[in-house]
């Protein structure tokens, strides 16, 4: 069993446990579920875009804690006086050491940034509960998905007005996916079945298959302002950044230095 496997195993066990205390009425009659999303579409390719979704990210499984005590409110504000085109906040606990609360307080301290509900989605009762926290955009990641769930999912997340980034890692990935319902299309270069890899070669690679129209981010192993530009120069619009800023001391200062070195390239 992969790691995914195991994840996604106990993402199952969550659902069933949350939906005996929290129906969709009620998800539904939240004061974030009466909202209009912001476009990270938008955000991505307005001119003068940063491109740089900031992730929020207490720790990883390969890693362990990379800062545990932060505060959400605090990073993310830092990340949208940055200039973050979007930000990425992890919701899983039992292996990233997310929350609920973080999204709701990522939200309300930051009301103009399009926001991600980073976890994994298996469940159209996780797109409800993204929409009642405050998410403006859901994850789909093709590799725990069938063609049929990323479907399901992604008209679901449509018909409740979130976005759709689609995460892929491969050829294969990308050509059993559905694209309809999918605003973005992201490239881990991080294998999630292992959690191996440093490079952004899957990124350099997969460029090539990807629909032209699509808008294309490439996520992780991101940590120098060069391989932005590598990204760019190939047709990339977004960079999903987390750990390189996370392990700082100031994440928000960090992103805004980083910003300034793409700006003066």
């Amino acid at each position: 069993m992969t790691i995914l496997d195991t994840i996604v195993a106990q993402k199952k066990i969550e659902i069933a446990n949350a939906q005996k205390t929290v129906s969709i009425p009620d998800l539904q009659a939240t004061e974030h579920f009466k909202r209009k999303g912001l476009s990270l579409k938008a955000s991505l390719t307005k001119t003068g875009s940063s491109g740089i979704i900031a992730e929020f990210k207490r720790k990883s499984p390969s890693k362990g804690f990379i800062k545990a005590d932060a505060d959400v409110a605090e990073i993310t504000s830092g990340y949208s006086d940055a200039g973050a085109a979007g930000m990425s906040v992890l919701t899983d606990t039992e292996f990233f050491g997310g929350s609920k609360d973080d999204l709701l307080k990522a939200r309300a301290a930051n009301p103009n940034t399009p926001i991600l509900r980073k976890d994994f989605m298996v469940d159209s009762y996780q797109i409800y509960e993204a929409k009642a926290w405050g998410a403006d955009v859901i994850l789909l990641i093709a590799a725990c998905l069938d063609s049929e769930q990323i479907d399901t999912l992604s008209t679901k997340a449509h018909e409740l007005g979130l976005e759709v980034l689609l995460e892929i890692h491969n050829e294969e990935e990308l050509k059993k996916s559905p694209l309809k319902h999918i605003d973005v299309i992201g490239v881990n270069n991080r294998n999630l079945k292992n959690f191996a890899e440093s490079n952004v070669n899957a990124s350099l690679e997969l460029i090539k298959v990807i629909p032209t129209e699509m808008v294309k981010i490439s996520e992780s192993c991101i940590s120098q302002t060069a391989t932005i530009k590598q990204l760019k120069d190939v047709g990339y619009q977004g960079f999903l950044i987390g750990e390189n800023f996370m392990k700082t001391e100031n994440p928000g200062a960090a992103l805004d230095s980083f910003i300034k070195e793409i700006e003066a390239q």
